[in-house]
């Protein structure tokens, strides 16, 4: 897979996407990802990516020219299964987004910034919006990471168990039941001795107990419940 990330800001990508799975997943290969400082594609001297929104309304907007080079020269080179703009008013980001991500071969993220982008790219250019939640941020690149972690941690080979991502949380519209660790007791507290028990199937059928009940308690409407 390879990840193509759009920002003004690019430092902010460099420590994130630097460390940890995605580290090793692109030391071996697994996947690319290329950070890219659209200040570079700007015409303007004193390279500006910035302007003032016409209506009058306050706050500065991401300039068409820079970001339209960007993603032209770019698709120029390879073509993008997606091309997507983090933005606050997008559908939410979820675990069936990223499982679909993650199966994609090119990815172009464009991260906003200031009161936003030009709506003539996102109506030209952009093929899909998603939002990490419901609020605004000073900008995309939190985003972005934010996805990029999610996708890259289910490429096969990135995880040392593979079959991990298939225990977390959201995968089957439940949360992960709870998960301990050695000692068994600690500070009087014990780990349940279901699972010391060794009974692999009495084991499971409290995980998926556990998991039904956090999950109604905590996260109703993945159940389609309401809260309460």
């Amino acid at each position: 897979m390879r990840i193509d990330i759009l920002s003004v800001v690019p430092e902010l990508l460099e420590s994130p996407l630097n460390h940890s799975i995605i580290k090793r997943a692109k030391e071996k290969g697994i996947v690319e990802i290329y950070i890219h400082n659209i200040r570079d594609w700007s015409k303007d001297k004193h390279r500006k990516v910035d302007d003032y929104s016409f209506g009058g309304d306050a706050g500065l907007v991401m300039a068409v020219q820079p970001i339209f080079d960007c993603i032209n020269e770019l698709t120029s080179r390879r073509h993008y299964d997606e091309i997507i703009y983090t933005a606050p008013d997008a559908p939410t980001f979820n675990q069936k987004m990223a499982n679909e991500l993650s199966l994609k071969e090119n990815i172009m993220i464009l991260c906003g910034h200031y009161k936003g982008i030009d709506h003539r790219i996102r109506e030209h250019l952009i093929t899909r919006e998603i939002s990490v939640g419901d609020y605004v941020l000073t900008g995309g690149e939190l985003p972005a990471c934010i996805m990029t972690d999610a996708i890259v941690r289910l490429l096969p080979g990135a995880m040392g168990d593979e079959t991990s991502a298939l225990t977390d949380s959201f995968q089957d519209n439940l949360l992960a039941p709870p998960v301990y660790t050695r000692p068994a007791e600690f500070n009087g507290w014990r780990v349940p001795d279901v699972l010391l028990s060794g009974n692999h199937a009495l084991i499971d059928e409290w995980q998926e107990q556990q998991a039904l009940e956090r999950t109604r308690r905590l996260r109703p409407d993945l159940l389609g419940e309401s809260a309460g």
